[in-house]
């Protein structure tokens, strides 16, 4: 249909003419009324939006030098986190002398990735970055 005659037809019935889809070969447009379609996609953009989920990322902090029970205390709030769906950055903080010993800090971040891997998988392996090592677990995919 010719663009004025959609116009025209549009006013005869009181309402709008709305471009729906702009890059379609031709344009598409609808004869309705443009409120109600801006409430329309306005409620679209909100279900979506709750629909959508966020992930954060929780830190646990290790030493070289950290203890059984410590690191079991920690590592349990990692699966915690990690069964929520949130990643878990581990770092493991080195000071002074400790920077000679990296091989601990490889060491906890080992075990911590054998301890996990029930559930989670590792997106970065563990690097240094300054005075400290870190790591950062996900949780695996449930389509697996």
């Amino acid at each position: 249909m010719d663009t004025r005659d959609a116009v025209q037809r549009a006013r005869e019935e009181g309402k709008d003419l709305v471009e729906i889809a702009a890059n379609a070969k031709p344009p598409v447009c609808r004869i309705i009324d443009y409120g109600k379609f801006l409430y329309e996609e306005k409620k679209k953009a909100h279900e979506a939006k709750k629909k959508q989920v966020t992930v954060t990322v929780k830190e646990i902090k290790f030493r070289p030098a950290t203890d059984d029970h410590d690191y079991g205390y920690r590592k349990e709030r990692a699966r915690e986190w990690i069964a929520d769906g949130d990643k878990v950055r581990a770092t493991i903080a080195f000071r002074g002398r400790e920077m000679s010993h990296r091989e601990l800090g490889a060491k906890i971040l080992a075990k911590l990735r054998d301890d996990l891997a029930d559930l989670a998988d590792v997106e970065v392996s563990p690097k240094m970055e300054g005075y400290q090592m870190f790591a950062i677990f996900v949780p695996k995919k449930s389509g697996k």
